[in-house]
């Protein structure tokens, strides 16, 4: 039996924590929609989640493309593996849809002053699954919402297509296709597929807004079903995983490259007058080089970021195997906390310290809680966050602490 990709397991982890500290962020950035947001608004904080937003969600879709891969040799039929996905996804996105996500339905809907009792009156009108005409939170006009659990209708979608596609790969050959990536390799290997991601910016990204919705969200399938599936392609092939670590460097060095000529490129449109532009420049086609520092900055980062994985973080680490287990419930919980949080503490005017730090350690403190004492020791609750149904004989959380600590 190969042995378990552990940089797989902990980008996983490292992802789903970014993730939390990305929307508790969403709640303080200046000119950025959310569900709610405090009165301590900062524009500062659109630089540092520009650099995080661009490569986030790509980095998910890949790394469950690999570990579905992953899964699939492990000799688990298409199908089989399609009814375990199904159970696994689509059971939490139910439930999350009707018992977690209403609490951010109500505090959005009280703060924009379109629901004025509790929640338990709320819950009960939510549960009736009715299209809402007062309207005053998102999805109101479906009756219902899944706010930040629409990952997991993506990602099953995204394994129906794959498990569709599976014959058609199997005849063709094409299952066992991330042989060809050794082949393009330095800078074809990177210029190839940036080159696409700019193909989605400058064209496609125009005519489809992200949406979030699925059915109607063409650019952003665009971008991540062919991740998804390249996961899924590379998830075993050692000579393209060979090439991801040889370049790591390179990639790194390219992405930051990148980066910083987006930002630059963003500053000076925001900051630098127009007749402060030299006319040769000011005709160049800035939106386009933009688009394409951000398309090779996703891309070159992505790659850099599996490569600099692989060399550091494949080793069986103390805390690996809880946290694993613990990072799907707390991705199910952590944006119903944050949300409360931020409706609850606003109020209170604690400064643009105190509050967000509040409501960051609220957010790990109750999802800490609500795994560690609730989730996972009773059986018939563990399925609706997506665990197995029986607790699994792993680490607590202070036997994997101290693992950690010794090594």
């Amino acid at each position: 039996m190969e042995q378990r990709r552990h940089d797989i397991d902990a980008l996983r982890v490292l992802a789903f924590g970014l993730l939390i500290l990305y929307h508790v962020g969403m709640a303080y950035v200046a000119d950025w929609e959310f569900h709610i947001k405090s009165a301590y608004l900062a524009e500062w904080l659109q630089w540092p989640m520009i650099m995080l937003n661009r490569w986030r969600m790509p980095l998910l879709f890949a790394i469950s493309g690999m570990a579905i891969g992953l899964f699939m040799h492990g000799g688990r039929k298409p199908g089989r593996m399609l009814v375990a996905r199904t159970w696994r996804l689509m059971l939490p996105l139910a439930f999350g849809m009707l018992f977690v996500v209403p609490v951010q339905a109500w505090c959005e809907a009280v703060a924009n002053g379109a629901w004025h009792s509790g929640f338990g009156s709320f819950l009960w009108r939510y549960l009736q699954l009715r299209p809402w005409p007062e309207g005053g939170w998102t999805g109101a006009e479906y009756g219902l919402t899944w706010n930040h659990l629409w990952y997991l209708a993506y990602l099953w979608a995204y394994t129906c297509v794959l498990v569709a596609l599976l014959p058609l790969l199997e005849r063709l050959g094409v299952r066992r296709a991330g042989a060809w990536l050794p082949a393009r390799k330095g800078s074809w290997l990177v210029l190839l597929p940036a080159m696409y991601f700019f193909a989605l910016l400058a064209w496609l990204a125009p005519l489809f807004p992200k949406t979030g919705a699925l059915l109607d969200d063409w650019y952003q399938h665009a971008e991540f079903l062919p991740l998804f599936l390249a996961g899924y392609l590379v998830a075993r092939n050692a000579a393209a995983w060979a090439e991801v670590v040889r370049l790591r460097r390179h990639t790194l060095a390219i992405a930051v490259l990148a980066i910083s000529i987006e930002l630059l490129l963003r500053a000076a449109g925001r900051y630098l007058p127009d007749d402060q532009v030299p006319a040769l420049i000011a005709g160049l086609a800035w939106h386009h080089i933009e688009l394409a520092a951000r398309a090779l900055y996703m891309w070159s980062a992505l790659l850099a970021i599996f490569g600099w994985a692989r060399i550091l973080l494949d080793r069986p680490f103390g805390w690996l195997p809880y946290a694993t287990e613990a990072v799907y419930p707390w991705y199910v919980l952590h944006q119903s906390l944050i949300v409360p949080l931020v409706f609850a503490l606003a109020p209170l005017r604690l400064g643009p310290v105190l509050e967000p730090a509040l409501v960051l350690a609220g957010t790990v403190g109750g999802c800490v809680l609500l795994h560690e004492l609730v989730i996972r020791r009773i059986a018939w609750l563990r399925p609706l966050f997506g665990l197995k149904r029986h607790n699994p004989p792993i680490a607590n959380p202070r036997s994997a602490m101290e693992a950690a600590c010794s090594r």
